[in-house]
C-alpha cells in the first residue's frame, strides 16, 4: 500500500484492502460458479426471485423476517451504500458515522456530494456512536445549516472488531429516531463473533424496525472478497416500499448488477448449508485464535488495542511508544503505516484511513495476514488445533512481536529514574 498525498484519488484507490480470509476458496462454492459460467447475461437489478428468496431465508434466520420485495442485491456494498444514501437522504441530506469507521463509508459520501460527519465512540463499543454526542452532532449539523438524515452504523465493527454493547446500541438507535435519522446498520461481520455463547450482537433492526435499513457484504462471512455480492433489508413499511424502489432505480442506472455466475454462488451461500456453515464456523475460529495472539502481542509490546470479538482484524493504538516512534520519524498515522508496513512486510493501514485522528498512532492489522502464502499453508492453519504454532505464523507474530519489542524497550530506557 503506497503512501498518496490526501489529494486527488489516493486515499481511494490506496485504501485499505477488505479483510478476507485468506483462505482458498470453498469446493462447493467455486463448483456453483463454474455450473455457471455460461451463462454471460446478469442478473435483473436487486436480484432475481430465487436469489431474493435466499436472502430473506438468511435475514429471517436471524430474527429478522421479510419477503423477497423487501431485499435488494448488488455486485458489492459500496454500491449498494451508494444507492441506499441517494435513495435515503434526499438530495441534500447528510450523514453520521462512527469515529473510527468502515472505510469504504466516506468515498461512497463524497462521490455523491453529500457530507459525512463524525461522531465519537465509546472506548468499549466501536461501531455504536455515543447517543449524547450523537445528539450534540445533530444539534451542531443543524445550526451550520446542515440537514442531517442518515446514520450508519455497524453492529460488529471494522475496524475496531468490537461488537456493541446492546444497552448502548438501544441508546443510540432511538436517540436518532427522535431526531428523525434512519440508521443503516452494516452488519457485514455479524455472523464471525470469536466467542458466539458469550457475546450478544443485536440488529438495530430488531429495536425500531420501522427506522433501520440492515446491509452486508457477503465476504464477511459467505462468498471470497474477490466474488462482490451484498445484500440489503428494508422495513416493512411504506417508506420501506418507497426506499426499495428507488434503490432498484439507482441500481438499475449504474448498471449495478450481479453476474450469473456470482449469483448462483450468492444463492448457494445464503441458504446456509452445511458445507458453508462447517467453514464458516472454521473460519471463524482460526481468525479467533490468530486475532487473540495478535492482540496478546500487541500488548505485550507496550501498545494498547481492544480486544477483538468478531471480524479478521484488530485496532492496535501504539501511542504508548510515541517517543521511539518519533525518534524513527513517525508522528502521525500515515508515518505510521509506512513504517509498520515496512517493518512487517504486511499491510498495516492507519486510523486516519477509518476516520480517526491522524494525529493517533493507531493502524488496524489483518489476522489473514498471518496465514501462510500458499494454499497449502492456509489449508494446514484451517485443520491446525493451534494454527500460531505452524512456521510461517509463528515467524509472523514473532516479526510484530520483535518490532514492538525494540520500541517498548526504547521507551524503557528514556523514562526518568523513579
Amino acid at each position: 500500500m503506497r503512501r498518496r498525498e490526501p489529494e486527488g484519488h489516493g486515499p481511494v484507490r490506496y485504501g485499505p484492502p477488505f479483510p478476507a480470509d485468506g483462505l482458498p476458496v470453498l469446493p462447493e462454492l467455486a463448483a456453483r460458479l463454474a455450473a455457471a459460467e455460461h451463462h454471460g447475461e446478469a442478473q435483473p437489478a436487486g436480484g432475481d426471485p430465487a436469489l431474493l428468496e435466499a436472502a430473506c431465508g438468511y435475514w429471517t434466520r436471524r430474527s429478522l423476517p421479510c419477503t423477497p420485495d423487501h431485499v435488494t442485491l448488488a455486485p458489492g456494498a459500496p454500491p449498494l451504500l451508494l444507492a441506499l444514501t441517494a435513495a435515503l437522504a434526499g438530495d441534500h441530506g447528510d450523514l453520521l458515522a462512527p469515529r473510527p469507521r468502515a472505510a469504504w463509508w466516506a468515498p461512497v459520501t463524497r462521490l455523491l456530494g453529500r457530507r459525512l460527519f463524525p461522531v465519537p465512540t465509546p472506548a468499549d463499543s466501536g461501531g455504536i456512536p455515543d447517543p449524547y454526542a450523537l445528539l450534540e452532532t445533530v444539534r451542531r449539523v443543524r445550526a451550520e445549516g446542515g440537514d442531517p438524515k442518515l446514520l450508519v452504523l455497524s453492529v460488529a465493527d471494522d475496524p475496531t472488531a468490537a461488537v456493541a454493547l446492546p444497552e448502548l446500541l438501544h441508546e443510540t438507535v432511538e436517540a436518532a429516531a427522535a431526531e428523525g435519522l434512519h440508521v443503516i446498520s452494516d452488519e457485514t461481520w455479524r455472523d464471525t463473533l470469536h466467542d458466539p455463547r458469550d457475546t450478544v450482537l443485536v440488529s438495530p433492526a430488531g429495536i425500531l424496525p420501522d427506522h433501520v435499513t440492515v446491509v452486508a457484504d457477503l465476504a464477511g462471512s459467505l462468498l471470497p472478497a474477490g466474488w462482490p455480492a451484498a445484500v440489503a433489508r428494508f422495513p416493512d413499511t411504506g417508506a420501506g416500499e418507497d426506499a426499495h424502489a428507488r434503490v432498484l432505480d439507482v441500481l438499475t442506472a449504474l448498471g449495478a448488477r450481479l453476474a450469473a455466475p456470482v449469483a448462483a454462488a450468492a444463492r448457494y451461500a445464503l441458504d446456509e448449508p452445511e458445507p458453508v456453515t462447517a467453514r464458516r464456523e472454521a473460519t471463524t475460529a482460526l481468525h479467533a485464535k490468530l486475532a487473540a495472539a495478535a492482540h496478546r502481542t500487541v500488548l505485550t509490546g507496550g501498545a494498547l488495542a481492544p480486544p477483538p470479538q468478531a471480524g479478521r482484524h484488530l485496532y492496535a493504538d501504539l501511542g504508548p511508544l510515541r517517543e521511539p516512534l518519533a525518534a524513527r520519524g513517525v508522528r502521525d498515522a500515515q508515518e505510521l503505516e509506512d513504517f509498520l508496513t515496512a517493518r512487517l512486510g504486511m499491510p498495516a493501514p492507519g486510523g486516519h484511513r477509518f476516520g480517526d485522528d491522524l494525529g493517533a498512532l493507531r493502524v488496524r492489522l489483518s489476522t489473514a495476514s498471518l496465514l501462510g502464502g500458499t494454499d497449502e499453508d492456509r489449508e494446514a492453519a484451517l485443520a491446525a488445533p493451534d494454527p500460531t504454532e505452524l512456521p510461517y505464523t509463528r515467524d509472523a507474530l514473532l516479526t510484530l512481536r520483535s518490532v514492538l519489542d525494540e520500541l517498548r524497550d526504547d521507551t524503557a530506557r528514556w523514562e526518568p529514574p523513579r
